[in-house]
C-alpha cells in the first residue's frame, strides 16, 4: 500500500521531545513583539523575513550555531500571557495533525528577565496545555530543563521545582543547552534529587558529543530515555546495553541533519537502529527553528528509509510505550491507538485497493549501508555483525 502524506498525518501520533521555545508561530511571535514593545533582531515586518532573520530550517555549523534562535524568541516569552499563547498554540498544532500526545519540555529560568517566578511560569504553561486538552482533546505533560552551560546549582533548584510539581502536570526532567563541553556528570545532585522522588528523567545525549555522553547519562545520571542519541552508533557495546534494556531515543530526524548531528539523511542511524531492535520514538525538536511537523518527520523515515506500514506501526507504538504516562494509563492508551491504527491501514487499503505490508521490515542492507554512509566514522561491532549477517534482527519487539 502507498504511504501517503495524507495518511502519515492522520495517523494517530506522540511528540515527546518538542521545546516550547522553539515552537512558537512566526506571527505570534511579532505580535507578542509588537504587543510587549519588543524590538526584535533585524526588525522584521512579516513571517518570511523573520524566518530569513532567524534563519529558521536552515542548516547550521553546528548545535551551538543552531541554538541562537532561542535568543529571539525568548525576548517574546517573558510573560503569562505569552507562556500560555505559546503553550496552547503549540497543543493545536499538534492536535490539527492527530498528534494523540506530547511531553513539552522549556527550562523556566529562561522565562524570568521580567520578574515571573518559576511557579507562575508553570502554571501559565499547565494552563496553556490544559485548554488545548480541553478543545482537542490532546494529552501532554511538561517536562522541566536544567541548562548545561548555566552553573549547575541552577540546574539543582530547577530540579526541586519539578519535584515539587510532580503530578501537577510535570511529567519529567531534563538536562538540554549546549552538550560540548558540559557533561551531564557535572548535574549530579539535579539529578540524584530527582530519582530519590521518583521522577522520569531524560536528557541529552549523543547529539553534539559521542557516547561517552550517552553512557555518562544512563550509568552515572540514570536517564530513562536519552534525547537525540544519534552517535550511539560509535560504540557496539553501549548499543547493546541500550538495547537490551529497552532504553527509547528521542529521535529528531530533521533537527540532526540542521546540527550536523548528521551529515544527511542517507547517513543518519535511524534505520540501522530501528533494523537492530533499538526503541526509537520519532520527534520535531523545535517545530519553528526546525521548520517541521510530526507528519514531516514521519514523511522523511518512509521516504529516505523505505518504511513500510508495519515499520510505521512500531514506531508509533514506541512512542506511547516510550512516554512518561503512568503505566496502566500507558498501556490502555497504547492498545488504543493500535487498534486506531490498524483500522486507519483497512480504511486506506479499500480507499487505494492495495494490501499493506504489516511485517516490520526495515531492510537490513538498507539499513547497514545507510548506517555507515558517513565514511569518517567507523563501524561499530553491531554494524559489522550485521554485515556479516551473524545477528538475527527478525525478532518482533516484546514489551
Amino acid at each position: 500500500m502507498e504511504i501517503t502524506r495524507e495518511f502519515l498525518h492522520r495517523m494517530p501520533k506522540t511528540d515527546l521531545h518538542v521545546h516550547l521555545d522553539g515552537s512558537l508561530r512566526p506571527e505570534t511571535i511579532l505580535e507578542l513583539a509588537q504587543q510587549q514593545g519588543v524590538e526584535l533582531p533585524g526588525n522584521p515586518k512579516n513571517a518570511k523575513e523573520f524566518r530569513d532573520v532567524a534563519k529558521i530550517g536552515a542548516y547550521h555549523e553546528s548545535l551551538a550555531d543552531y541554538l541562537k534562535a532561542f535568543d529571539i524568541t525568548l525576548m517574546v516569552l517573558q510573560t503569562e500571557e505569552a507562556l500560555y499563547r505559546a503553550a496552547f498554540e503549540l497543543g493545536e498544532d499538534a492536535a490539527r495533525e492527530n498528534v494523540r500526545y506530547m511531553e513539552v519540555r522549556y527550562s523556566p529560568l529562561l522565562h524570568t528577565r521580567n520578574g515571573l517566578s518559576f511557579p507562575v511560569i508553570v502554571e501559565a504553561v499547565a494552563e496553556g496545555l490544559r485548554d488545548a486538552k480541553r478543545r482537542y482533546g490532546l494529552m501532554s505533560g511538561q517536562i522541566i530543563c536544567g541548562i548545561r552551560h548555566i552553573e549547575p546549582k541552577a540546574s539543582l533548584r530547577l530540579a526541586e521545582l519539578c519535584v515539587a510539581f510532580k503530578n501537577k502536570g510535570v511529567v519529567g526532567f531534563d538536562l538540554a543547552g549546549a552538550e560540548y563541553d558540559n557533561p551531564p556528570k557535572d548535574y549530579q545532585a539535579a539529578f540524584d534529587l530527582i530519582r530519590n522522588n521518583n521522577v522520569n528523567l531524560t536528557i541529552h545525549a549523543g547529539e553534539a558529543y559521542g557516547p561517552e555522553s550517552i553512557h555518562q547519562a544512563i550509568h552515572v545520571c540514570g536517564s530513562h530515555r536519552i534525547g537525540h542519541g544519534t552517535r550511539l552508533r560509535e560504540d557496539g557495546d553501549l548499543l547493546n546495553f541500550v538495547n537490551d534494556h529497552r532504553i527509547p531515543l528521542e529521535v529528531c530526524l530533521k533537527s540532526n541533519i540542521q546540527t550536523q548531528a548528521a551529515e544527511s539523511y542517507e547517513s543518519h542511524p535511524l534505520p540501522f537502529y530501528l533494523s537492530y531492535g533499538i526503541r526509537c520514538t520519532l520527534n520535531t525538536d523545535n517545530r519553528l527553528v526546525t521548520d517541521t511537523t510530526m507528519t514531516d518527520e514521519f514523511e522523511h523515515a518512509v521516504r529516505y528509509y523505505k518504511l513500510n506500514i508495519g515499520d510505521l506501526r512500531k514506531l508509533v507504538l514506541a512512542g506511547f510505550k516510550s512516554s512518561f504516562m503512568p503505566y496502566r494509563k500507558k498501556t490502555t492508551v497504547t492498545a488504543k491507538i493500535a487498534r486506531e491504527f490498524d483500522e486507519l491501514v483497512r480504511e486506506y487499503e479499500k480507499k487505494l485497493g492495495q494490501k499493506a505490508i504489516t511485517d516490520p521490515r526495515v531492510a537490513q542492507e538498507i539499513a547497514s549501508q545507510l548506517s555507515s554512509a558517513d565514511g569518517t566514522r567507523p563501524l561499530t561491532d553491531a554494524q559489522v555483525l550485521l554485515e556479516r549477517d551473524e545477528f538475527d534482527t527478525s525478532a518482533t519487539e516484546e514489551a
